[in-house]
């Protein structure tokens, strides 16, 4: 008997995405909250020298991104990395990295929500910032439930506006640079203090950037709804992570350059630091406008980052991880049980914003774990994958992973994230007790049918 193919289980949704959806899905999801508002704690811990922050994270990105597109190519399918590792690894590890995968998003999601609560109450502050989060959540499951040539339409339509605002944005602030070179280069330098906490802060800067990228490995996601997915997979991933790192490198740029750090960086989130750097310079309409801006941006992060738990959660359902009904699906394709599930983040955001005025900075240190985490699995799993093909090692990988284990250190030892660390910890443990349980079940009822059978 032939061997069934890598996620061939999971071909049953309907290739309904073509490559510029799938470019504007990866920028989209990456090009949100983390850019729009996070950026504020990187900038807090490096100063200027956020902006090598970026550039040493961007590089690890850019490794990354790498390593993905040549295992996506490989093996196109929605369970992406996930598989990949069940593959090339062990079926422990694509266990768990799917599932924490599905978990981090689906708390990213919150994030994200929590994120346009804050947007909102720059027009209405008297308004309740939950009751935002209810409508909005609500508005992204159901674009979301519809079918997936929908769902890319709304993504192409949501990462337009921001690509298309964030450059306009670069394009102006450069002219208003050329306008006061002498002052802009004195700002940017940071006053005689380009890094005011040298190499550590620049480090922590670098910690906090990761969250910034995260989304761009949506893409490989994305590969078992793609249109021809190894050519359009081929076409867009290094070309969508060029685009991301050059779109953060200048927008920090710019930013830095315009407005002294000490103004927009900072560890209490109650705006954007752009929308922010907008007010200070006083041009008419520009922050309530860049406040839409960074709004659609949210709502693009959450559209896209609920469509990639679903996709996770319907892949875990395929190999047979989870529940077998959230592995169904609608007539258009749409794995709605697998949606409605992942849709927990929201409802732990909704509750969140009730009771917790850090519930942003709350939600961002448990998803920056999955994230880290997911990225570390995707360089060992290219590391063997290149030792299966090739018989040689990876530099790549291992720089990748060895990096990404630093960052994993750092957040243990500092005290304002070391809870991340922990629940993430606690995480891995408890779905490795399940993931036993589920082998120890398997193989007992194998065993039954088995003398049944004889």
């Amino acid at each position: 008997m032939s061997r069934e193919p890598v996620g061939a289980k999971e071909d049953v949704l309907q290739r309904e995405l073509t490559p510029g959806q799938l470019t504007m899905i990866g920028l989209g999801s990456a090009i949100g909250t983390g850019l729009f508002i996070g950026s504020s704690l990187a900038i807090h811990y490096a100063g200027p020298g956020v902006i090598v922050s970026y550039a040493l994270i961007s590089v690890i990105v850019f490794m990354m991104v790498f390593c993905l597109a040549k295992l996506s190519m490989e093996h196109p399918t929605t369970g992406s990395f996930g598989i990949h590792a069940e593959k090339y690894l062990h079926p422990w590890l694509g266990y768990l990295v799917r599932y924490t995968y599905w978990a981090a998003n689906a708390i990213a999601i919150g994030g994200e929500a929590t994120a346009v609560g804050i947007y909102m109450q720059y027009w209405f502050p008297e308004v309740p910032r939950w009751i935002f989060v209810v409508a909005f959540s609500l508005l992204i499951i159901l674009i979301n439930a519809l079918s997936v040539k929908n769902f890319g339409m709304f993504e192409f339509g949501f990462s337009t506006v921001k690509v298309t605002a964030l450059s306009v944005f670069i394009v102006l602030g450069l002219l208003l640079i050329f306008a006061e070179p002498a002052e802009s280069i004195n700002r940017l330098a940071g006053d005689g203090q380009f890094a005011p906490q040298g190499w550590f802060g620049i480090w922590m800067g670098m910690v906090m950037a990761s969250f910034s990228f995260m989304g761009t490995e949506i893409v490989a996601v994305t590969a078992g709804e793609a249109k021809e997915p190894r050519r359009a997979l081929a076409k867009t991933m290094k070309w969508m992570a060029l685009r991301l790192i050059l779109f953060y490198l200048l927008s920090m740029a710019v930013m830095l350059a315009l407005i002294p750090w000490q103004q927009i960086g900072g560890e209490q989130l109650e705006q954007s630091p752009f929308v922010k750097m907008l007010q200070l310079l006083n041009i008419p309409y520009a922050a309530g406008l860049m406040n839409f801006i960074v709004l659609t941006a949210a709502l693009s992060t959450m559209n896209a980052n609920l469509y990639a738990c679903t996709r996770m959660m319907f892949s875990l359902a395929k190999s047979e991880f989870a529940p077998e009904k959230l592995g169904k699906v609608t007539r258009k394709g749409v794995p709605v049980p697998a949606l409605i599930v992942s849709s927990f983040g929201l409802m732990i955001a909704i509750l969140l914003n009730v009771t917790d005025e850090k519930a942003y900075q709350t939600l961002f240190g448990i998803a920056i774990f999955g994230g880290i985490f997911t990225w570390m699995i995707i360089f060992l799993t290219y590391f063997r994958y290149q030792r299966l093909k090739t018989a040689r090692f990876s530099p790549v990988a291992i720089i990748g992973f060895v990096v990404l284990l630093l960052v994993f250190i750092t957040m243990f030892l500092h005290p304002a994230w070391k809870f991340a660390i922990y629940i993430g910890l606690v995480w891995v443990m408890i779905l490795s007790v399940f993931y036993g349980l589920q082998r120890w079940r398997k193989a007992k009822k194998k065993g039954i049918s088995e003398i049944r059978l004889s």
